[in-house]
């Protein structure tokens, strides 16, 4: 459930909590499950019995008379029994519907953790990304000032001069486009925690490392955990709505039974109205039975079945969908630990390469090419780690979402 706490990273699982609290798109699931939940309130208080109470007072001169009051009070009761069960379906129907509405709140939670990790995780990678350009640059430039020596000695052409300043201004220019990116990932972060742009950058200014989660994660997962997937509790909840929904619509198909009455008070005067002459009652049963109306109860019932059968499919769709995540997610993990093994191996040996490069051309042993190429392999490599680091922490994450992590 708290899935974002097995990174260890204290600012990770202050930003995550963040946004599960002040979240708009989580508030507006909130407030459509309390939403659902009267709904399905107003459909239990139709199988009660109902009661109104009725006062009224008036006062009237027909033409050539003389003026005459009248004073009522009276208590209306009435009662639909529900013999054949479509009443009793339309609350079942509004139940599922509540828990559905609940699951969507919880899908929303899954979703919203989820963001909000990938985003905090794509920042620090960028972080990091942007550390190894500066460190990158920093070696380029010495490389360029040992080539204009050289050249001011007469050692070298001004042809290895410019080869040096178009690689490190190369270079130099990547240092903007993280920049952005680490500022454009803060302020969806601050989007997410419902805060404003600006907000966070002080907060999230120092670059740290990106956060990874422990190592004992296992690999094989049950199907039965797919269970904790909302989406799919979700679509098992449409299916029982739906099905309780052909129930009520086959029951409009039959007679209506219903009990009224009425308990009042009548008189001239207000002092009448408390003498047993003033009191009046009434008893009503009724029957209301469908003979024509053009085949539409049966059409509904047909509609229902229909809704159904879509909704049956739709839990279908989403329990594949979920088994599919699952599978791409553990691949991704597979395939990305094999991958940063290897990244990690170029980068050691790209790096003394480079380090033996600089030092074979300051002492003339070797042609300025070489240099240029390993500083730019070298380069390329470190910054294949660092994505790959942060690849690995966001398949984690993407694992813990197709498992439906995030939500109690």
């Amino acid at each position: 459930a708290r899935w974002w706490q097995r990174f260890d990273d204290p600012q990770l699982t202050s930003l995550v909590t963040q946004a599960l609290e002040a979240n708009a798109s989580l508030r507006s699931a909130r407030a459509a499950l309390a939403q659902a939940r009267a709904l399905r309130d107003v459909q239990a208080a139709g199988l009660q019995p109902f009661v109104d109470g009725s006062a009224s007072a008036q006062r009237a001169r027909p033409a050539g008379g003389s003026t005459a009051n009248r004073f009522q009070a009276g208590l209306d009761a009435g009662w639909e029994l529900d013999v054949f069960g479509g009443r009793r379906a339309a609350v079942q129907a509004a139940e599922a519907d509540a828990r559905a509405a609940q699951e969507s709140l919880a899908a929303a939670q899954v979703s919203l953790a989820a963001e909000t990790a990938l985003t905090y995780i794509e920042m620090r990678g960028q972080q990091s990304r942007l550390e190894i350009a500066r460190s990158n640059l920093a070696a380029q430039a010495e490389t360029l000032q040992l080539a204009r020596w050289r050249v001011q000695a007469g050692l070298a052409s001004s042809v290895e001069l410019e080869q040096a300043r178009a690689a490190s201004e190369q270079t130099a220019a990547q240092i903007p486009l993280l920049q952005s990116a680490i500022a454009q990932a803060r302020h969806a972060l601050a989007a997410l925690t419902g805060r404003a742009p600006a907000a966070l950058q002080g907060e999230l200014a120092a670059a740290r490392p990106v956060p990874a989660p422990s190592g004992d994660l296992a690999l094989t997962i049950p199907a039965e955990t797919l269970r904790q997937r909302p989406d799919v509790r979700r679509a098992e909840e449409q299916v029982s709505a739906a099905l309780a929904r052909v129930s009520q619509a086959d029951a409009a198909r039959y007679p209506g039974f219903r009990l009224g009455g009425t308990l009042g008070l009548s008189a001239l005067t207000l002092g009448g109205l408390s003498s047993g002459a003033a009191v009046f009652d009434s008893l009503l049963a009724s029957v209301s039975v469908p003979l024509l109306d053009g085949g539409a109860a049966r059409a509904q019932v047909r509609v229902q079945e229909a809704a159904l059968e879509q909704a049956r499919a739709g839990y279908e769709s989403a329990v594949l969908g979920a088994l599919q995540e699952v599978e791409d997610a553990l691949i991704a993990l597979r395939n990305d630990r094999l991958q940063h093994e290897h990244l990690q191996g170029a980068a050691e040996a790209a790096a003394n390469a480079a380090l033996l490069a600089q030092q074979r051309y300051a002492s003339g042993l070797i042609d300025f090419q070489v240099v240029l190429d390993t500083q730019r392999t070298l380069l390329n490599t470190q910054d294949g780690v660092a994505s790959t680091v942060a690849k690995l922490s966001a398949d984690h994450v993407r694992l813990y979402k197709a498992l439906g992590g995030g939500w109690e």
